[in-house]
Order: C-alpha cells, then structure tokens, then sequence
C-alpha cells in the first residue's frame, strides 16, 4: 500500500534529512573523511588495478601494487615540494633582512599617516607578543592534537583504499540490493556515470595541478622571482579548493615575494602572471580537460567548499565538489529529489519562471513541447516522465 505524503511533509523530511546528514559527518568526521578520501583514491587507482588483472595478477597483489604505485607519485609530489622548501629555509638571513626592512618602511608610513610613533608601535607589538606567549601553551597542544589526527588519517588511508577495493563487489551488490529489480537499470548506468565523472574529475585535478606549477613556475623564473616553483607548486594545490583556494593562493604568492626581495614591482608581477595563468586555467585548459562533465554552478560551489571546510576542514573544502557531483547524479535520476539536482546544476534557464510558467514543470518533454505557452495547468506542472 503506497502512502502518499503531502508536498510539504515530504520537504521537510529532506530538509531533516540534509541536517541529519551534515551533523553525522561533522560529528564522525575522523572516522568519515579518511572513508570518503579512501573511496575516491579507489575509483582513481580502478584502472591500474585493472590493467594488473589482464595481466593476470592476484587480486591481492593488484590491489597493492596499485596503492604502492600511488603513494609512490604522491612520495615524489611531496619530496619536490620539501626540496623547493629547503631552497626557501637556506635564504633564510636574506629573507629576514627584507622582513625587516618591509617592517621599518611601514612602520615609517604609520609614523607618518597616523602620528602613531615606532615607540607606541613597539609597545603595541610587545603587549600583543605577550598574549601570544600566554597562549603558546593552548596552541602548542591543538597543533598536536591536529598532527596526531593527521597521522592517524594517513595511516588509515592505506587500509581503507585496500578494502574498499577488495570487498568492491560486496560493496556495489549492497547498493543493487538496497533498490527494487525494477530500478537496477538506473542503478547501474549511475554507477557507471559516477565512476566516469569521479575519474575524469581527480585526474583533471592531478594534471591541472602539473600544468599550473609549469606555466605559473616558468613565467616568474623567466621574470627573475625567487621561489618560482615554490609559488607555482603552492597555487597549484591551493587551487583545487575552488575559488577560496586561489585567493589563498594569491595572499601567499606575495608573502613569498615580499619575503624574497626588496622590489615592490615584483608582487605585481607575480599577481599579474598568477591572473593570467588563472584565466587560462578556467577558460581553455581546465574545461576541455575535464570536459562538462562536472556541472555545478558557482554558488553552489562556493557554498559547498565553505561548508564542507566548516563540517571537516580542509578535507572537506577538497573533496566538496567531487560529493556534490555525486549527489548531483542521485538527484537527476530520482524524480523525488530531482530540483535538488536544479538547484546544482549550471544549467540556467533562459526564461523566469514567474513570467514563464512553462518553465515550472519538472517534466523536460512538457517543457519542449509547449515551448514559451504560458497557459500551462496546474495538473501539467505536476506531471512526472
């Protein structure tokens, strides 16, 4: 017997539901995230575990031939990364003589724009060094909570991704059995669309990350800024977070700048070469790369990053628009949730739906067959494919 709740009942249910959602992952984020992360470093270690299979390879030995493959790119990735760092701690005396002298320059412009003399402003800095030492002990500990937790995430990482890819079929049986025989079509072309996406998605990001370092690297080498692949390679993985990690990206590349050299007209060059190797990015590279396949809108991503980082940091800030194209996946084959996949998705509508009532019915033949006709039926709206 099929009961048949009232419209607002049934969006109440999904707004609980959402809550109910984001306050598990917030509560379990340690044990959720390495899950998650693990699940994604699956589906993009798939095809190499795949190829280890027709070459007839033990399933076993596949999979952690394939994890080793993969921490061993992930070794080399970070390896680069503390050599350009070790370049930066052996400028060291030069860098603190360009602090230094960043320091005195502003501090002469305050003396001069605000009558605010280098005694007061000593004075300010020492009382405000004195809270920070007062607080040393707070942050000491956080910071190794945080380190511990780390740790821990990554050593689990390793776990997970062996028996996500293991126990797959028990896994993907588990979702084919959780749905009636009728939708198991749907299941299966969504599964398939799901791992597609993901794949394509993870790998542009990978690529996307080599690109950025070589072009943003190479034209501050060419412009003579010190730390040029250091600067490269920061912004490249900042940038995976979207848009919040850019700006982050940007604040830093001058940090570096101005830590390196006296020479004002250097951090322009560098805002300069990051906005246009950002616009390359976002409008040639990156779209034909990754394609079209990751349709979310940029409210929706700004609003998923923000609340992901919230809920589970910077975990959560990264892996947001990977969930939110899963979801969005769901949402568009299911016609309950389907103007949650609306709500999305990048495809705007032309018309207003205040002025256009065709533009109200969640059924997509309706909507091309009665085209721009405004005298659509309140029973017409409420017609399902």
């Amino acid at each position: 017997m099929d009961i048949k709740l009232p419209a607002t009942v049934k969006r109440s249910i999904e707004l609980l539901g959402l809550c109910a959602l984001v306050f598990v992952i917030s509560v379990g984020k340690e044990i959720v995230m390495p899950i998650l992360m693990a699940f994604f470093i699956s589906i993009l270690l798939l095809p190499i575990f795949r190829l280890l299979r027709k070459w007839k390879f033990p399933e076993a030995v596949a999979i952690v031939c394939s994890i080793v493959i993969g921490a061993l790119m992930i070794a080399g990735i970070v390896g680069f990364l503390s050599y350009q760092v070790s370049i930066l701690v052996s400028d060291f005396p030069e860098i603190q003589k360009n602090v230094n002298a960043h320091i005195n320059n502003i501090s002469t412009w305050i003396n001069e724009k605000m009558h605010f003399s280098s005694t007061q402003q000593v004075t300010l800095l020492k009382q405000q060094s004195e809270k920070m030492v007062s607080n040393a002990g707070s942050m000491l500990s956080g910071a190794a909570v945080s380190l511990s937790s780390v740790f821990v995430f990554v050593g689990l990482l390793p776990i997970y991704v062996f028996l996500i890819m293991y126990y797959k079929n028990l896994l993907l049986r588990f979702v084919f059995l959780w749905f009636s025989r009728d939708y198991h079509e749907q299941v299966e072309l969504g599964l398939k669309e799901i791992e597609s996406i993901i794949k394509s998605y993870l790998v542009g990001l990978l690529i996307q990350i080599t690109y950025i370092t070589v072009l943003l690297g190479g034209a501050l080498a060419i412009f003579g800024i010190k730390h040029a692949l250091l600067i490269g390679i920061i912004f490249g993985i900042l940038n995976l977070i979207p848009y919040i990690g850019a700006l982050i990206g940007n604040l830093l590349g001058v940090l570096l700048t101005l830590t390196s050299s006296q020479d004002l007209s250097q951090v322009f060059t560098v805002l300069i070469s990051i906005a246009v190797v950002q616009f390359l990015d976002n409008n040639i590279l990156m779209p034909r790369i990754v394609g079209s396949k990751v349709k979310i809108n940029a409210l929706m991503s700004i609003v998923g990053v923000i609340i992901g980082g919230s809920v589970a940091g910077i975990s959560g800030m990264f892996l947001s628009l990977p969930v939110m194209a899963i979801l969005k996946i769901v949402f568009d084959r299911t016609d309950e949730f389907r103007h949650w996949g609306v709500l999305l998705g990048d495809d705007r509508p032309a018309l207003s739906p205040i002025n256009h009532p065709v533009m109200r019915l969640r059924n997509k033949r309706l909507r091309e067959k009665q085209g721009d006709d405004e005298s659509a039926s309140p029973q017409e709206e409420n017609d399902k494919p």
